[in-house]
């Protein structure tokens, strides 16, 4: 099976185990060149990616609360980590699977992405299963998913807006989940966590490095035509404060940054 159709594949698979295992067979097998890059099938809209039965999608303010003065409390928070890395799986899938007329590294990247948020998923749905409770067992909500909706007509406006911000989002708020996860003691949860913050910074950095490859293909200036990005889909407003360390090592100008703070 060539690349796209085994892209495909993994991204429409319903199992979460088994779209794991496609994912890493995906990986090992195009780092290793045992998979040819043919446009040999469409490019298909994909409204709804593979995914369980469970966990029920719906509206934000529906989900559970995340609070960690229980211990059920953290359980739900950790699921919604999970929620979170498992449509990152679908998410780098989709954007390797959908933008076909990028270069070769850009696969790579995300393929790479894509096999990294397996690990992050993977290291979470344990844990889960370590303390009682299972990926699905409580409701969740598809925002990330929405946003890949919005952008699949763009691979631009892709870059810019799920990696620059609503991945770097987790770039500003773990450090003070890790901090809260040490204060009750949960070592094995700060120690995932900062596996996938790490991790986190370089995916991000991905989709900054390629968000200025399409700027200059198109002859953008790159933050003015973020600023106007934030403003078509964003009502010209982020969520903060942010993690300036993190985000310059992830790719952002401090001039950038001081920019954005503005529309906090």
């Amino acid at each position: 099976m060539k690349l796209y159709a085994r892209l495909y594949q993994a991204i429409m698979e319903n199992d979460p185990v088994i779209k794991c295992q496609l994912t890493d067979e995906l990986y090992d097998d195009w780092k290793n060149q045992r998979v040819t890059r043919v446009n040999d099938c469409p490019v298909e809209s994909i409204d709804v990616p593979g995914r369980p039965v469970k966990p029920e999608l719906v509206n934000p303010r529906k989900v559970p609360k995340r609070s960690m003065v229980t211990e059920q409390g953290k359980i739900v928070l950790l699921h919604s980590f999970a929620h979170i890395e498992f449509n990152a799986i679908n998410l780098a899938l989709d954007a390797a699977y959908r933008f076909r007329d990028m270069p070769d590294e850009f696969v790579t990247d995300w393929l790479q992405v894509a096999f990294e948020e397996v690990k992050h998923f993977r290291l979470l749905n344990d844990y889960l299963v370590e303390l009682g409770s299972f990926y699905g067992e409580f409701d969740a909500h598809n925002g990330l998913w929405d946003m890949v909706c919005k952008t699949r007509h763009d691979v631009l406006h892709r870059m810019a807006l799920v990696p620059r911000v609503m991945e770097a989002r987790g770039l500003d708020v773990t450090p003070g989940l890790m901090n809260k996860f040490s204060q009750i003691g949960d070592q094995t949860a700060v120690d995932i966590l900062q596996i996938i913050y790490q991790e986190e910074i370089g995916h991000v950095a991905i989709g900054n490095r390629w968000y200025q490859f399409c700027c200059d293909q198109e002859e953008l200036n790159a933050q003015t035509t973020f600023q106007q990005l934030i403003n078509e889909y964003f009502g010209g407003k982020l969520r903060g404060p942010f993690n300036r360390s993190a985000r310059l090592a992830a790719g952002f100008e401090t001039d950038e940054l001081d920019e954005l703070e503005r529309c906090l």
